[in-house]
């Protein structure tokens, strides 16, 4: 497989947080996608200016670092023919599986380098509550441990969670998974098959669009506005397409933070119930409202579901961002037939997800309320110290306030969102450029950024933002090839 340019910057990572000559830093990470397969014998590379262009650095870089590898081997360098990998490299055996080039989840891979990270939005650390939870849980004496479907007491706890929403529905309606990731994975497998069409919002999240990708289905983006999804356009692509699935987030939409209103929700259940087309609601962050956080309850606000319009809506939930995302424990809610289903494929795959952390789950639902009031209640107040931070350091740039959520989606005035990162990794700080989270090619000026760190880091975070935007300069390579680099902590 070869790479293109977006996949070879993404699959490159934090490549320039170290320290050394900037070449030589490049030259090992190129070193070690070779060594590792991702770059295959023969594997054209990009140009030296077009290289340095995407990575923000000087050309002299790229040629240094193509120099290093070429004289050790792994490269194979001719006039009028590129730079390639050379024919001898080693090679796993046999096919390459597709693997992620998001950076979302490559930056997870990395080691801790100092950088701070607000291109994962997930919670920093567990509430006291966990490990509270986790010591007086009481494991069974008498169960083998295996329960593909999920344990009975978080299936009923789930159950009586959306029973609270207004969506009527029994424990047999619920499948738990190891996170939402895995709900929605265990949806595309069941559901599309290579070729398909799937609809999806434009942006999106991109762990779905990766996920479809590995299904070799062909994703159709709808545009989403400021008031959500562009509903006509989907009904639309539903009736002359007939997808195999839609993917949707509905509510405190991730990236933009838009809520679609209750009667295009409506609008787009009745759709999809009429064209055959089984519709995945993303619930993961749909209950960090931030209105009357302090109130008696802190969903009072939200928009009901899309599944209290239908029921053939499947939604897919976690409590990775209200609680903590080492929980791993995640759901997918739909029709008992398909749960039925679900469960024998989750059965080839993992055989069920871990006893106590379910254990744990359920135990934080009974009691999920004040909970999530001070989740809410925090994330308010990073929300609001991030577009302080982002007004007085960095005004030139657009940053809408959200309606709850953990990000804000950023605009850039002029440049792009990939080249920039670049030159933010270099000062410290990873953000996620908008284009990788769209499936219709655009948010190139767009980032998505984080508001979950502790006030001193997300200051520490902006400061080192704005000192990168003072330096970029956008089509233009920058940075000596030789400058040492290291990163202020």
């Amino acid at each position: 497989m070869t790479p293109s340019l977006d996949e070879l910057v993404a699959w490159l990572g934090r490549w320039s947080a170290g320290r050394g000559p900037m070449y030589l830093l490049l030259a090992a990470r190129v070193r070690q996608l070779i060594d590792e397969g991702l770059l295959p014998p023969g594997a054209p590379l990009p140009p030296d200016r077009r290289l340095a262009t995407a990575l923000s650095v000087g050309r002299t870089t790229v040629v240094a670092a193509y120099d290093t590898l070429r004289q050790e081997g792994r490269l194979v360098r001719r006039q009028g023919s590129g730079t390639r990998v050379a024919p001898t490299a080693l090679t796993p055996p046999g096919p390459r599986p597709p693997e992620t080039s998001n950076p979302m989840f490559l930056h997870l891979l990395e080691p801790s380098d100092g950088v701070i990270l607000l291109s994962c939005a997930a919670p920093p650390s567990p509430p006291a509550l966990v490990a509270e939870s986790y010591a007086r849980i009481v494991l069974p004496t008498d169960d083998l441990g295996y329960h593909p479907a999920g344990l009975p007491v978080l299936r009923a706890a789930v159950a009586r969670r959306y029973r609270a929403r207004g969506v009527p529905t029994e424990p047999g309606q619920i499948l738990v998974t190891t996170g939402a990731q895995q709900g929605i994975g265990l949806l595309t497998r069941l559901l599309v098959a290579p070729g398909d069409a799937v609809l999806v919002e434009a942006p999106s999240y991109p762990g779905a669009l990766d996920l479809f990708r590995e299904a070799a289905a062909v994703p159709t983006p709808v545009a989403v506005g400021p008031d959500g999804l562009d509903v006509a356009a989907a009904v639309e692509v539903m009736e002359r397409r007939r997808p195999a699935l839609a993917y949707v987030v509905p509510h405190l939409h991730n990236p933009t933070g838009t809520v679609l209103p209750p009667l295009l929700g409506r609008r787009l259940v009745e759709a999809a119930e009429a064209y055959g087309v089984p519709l995945v609601e993303d619930e993961v962050l749909s209950e960090l409202r931030f209105d009357d956080p302090a109130g008696p309850d802190a969903s009072a606000g939200a928009v009901p579901p899309l599944s209290s319009y239908g029921r053939e809506v499947i939604g897919v939930g976690s409590l990775s961002k209200c609680v903590w995302g080492g929980l791993r424990t995640g759901w997918v809610r739909g029709p008992a037939p398909l749960i039925a289903r679900l469960a024998r494929l989750k059965a080839l795959h993992d055989l069920g997800s871990d006893v106590p952390g379910q254990l744990v789950a359920a135990r934080l639902l009974d009691s999920f309320e004040p909970l999530l009031r001070a989740r809410v209640a925090e994330l308010r107040a990073g929300h609001d110290l991030l577009r302080a931070e982002l007004a007085r350091r960095l005004p030139s740039w657009e940053c809408p306030p959200a309606a709850g959520g953990q990000t804000l989606w950023v605009r850039l005035p002029y440049g792009d969102g990939v080249s920039f990162a670049q030159i933010a990794l270099r000062h410290g700080v990873a953000v996620l450029p908008g284009s990788t989270m769209d499936a219709l090619g655009g948010s190139g000026r767009m980032l998505r950024l984080h508001f979950l760190l502790a006030p001193d880091t997300l200051t520490e975070a902006v400061r080192r933002l704005a000192a990168a935007w003072a330096e970029y300069r956008p089509g233009v390579a920058s940075g000596p090839g030789t400058a040492l680099h290291a990163i202020a902590v």
